[in-house]
C-alpha cells in the first residue's frame, strides 16, 4: 500500500522557517513526480511546487524565492524549505506522489494519486 506521510508543520513566526518532510512507505518516490499543496480556512486546496523524477522543480508565483524543494532518495523522503514565512501560509500542507512534471505549471491535484494526511503550519506572531 503506497503511503505518504507528511511531517515537520507547526507555528512559526512571520519572517521564520520551518522544513516539511514527506516519507513515502511502500514505493520509491524517485520513482514518482511528487507535488506540495496547502488548504488555508475556507480557501481551495492549491498546489505551490512540485519537482521530477531527476529533480527539476517548479513554483508557484506565492511561494517563489522563499520555499524549495528537495528531494533524498536514498531516505525515501522529500522536503519543502520554507523561509520568510507569512501569515497568509498558514495552511494544512500536503504532499502528493504521481501526476507529472511541467516547467509551466503546478499540476491539477486531480492527477496525483497518493495523499499525506497533511501537517499544519502556522504563521503568527
Amino acid at each position: 500500500q503506497l503511503q505518504l506521510v507528511e511531517s515537520g508543520g507547526g507555528l512559526v513566526q512571520p519572517g521564520g522557517s520551518l522544513r516539511l518532510s514527506c516519507a513515502a512507505s511502500g514505493f520509491s518516490l524517485d520513482d514518482y513526480v511528487i507535488g506540495w499543496f496547502r488548504q488555508a480556512p475556507g480557501k481551495e486546496r492549491e498546489g505551490i511546487s512540485c519537482i521530477s523524477t531527476i529533480g527539476r522543480t517548479n513554483y508557484a508565483d506565492s511561494v517563489k524565492g522563499r520555499f524549495t524543494m528537495s528531494r533524498d532518495n536514498a531516505k525515501n523522503t522529500v522536503y519543502l524549505q520554507m523561509d520568510s514565512l507569512k501569515p497568509e501560509d498558514t495552511a494544512v500542507y500536503y504532499c502528493a506522489a504521481g501526476g507529472y512534471y511541467s516547467a509551466y505549471e503546478i499540476p491539477p491535484e486531480a492527477v496525483f494519486d497518493s495523499w499525506g494526511q497533511g501537517t499544519q503550519v502556522t504563521v503568527s506572531s
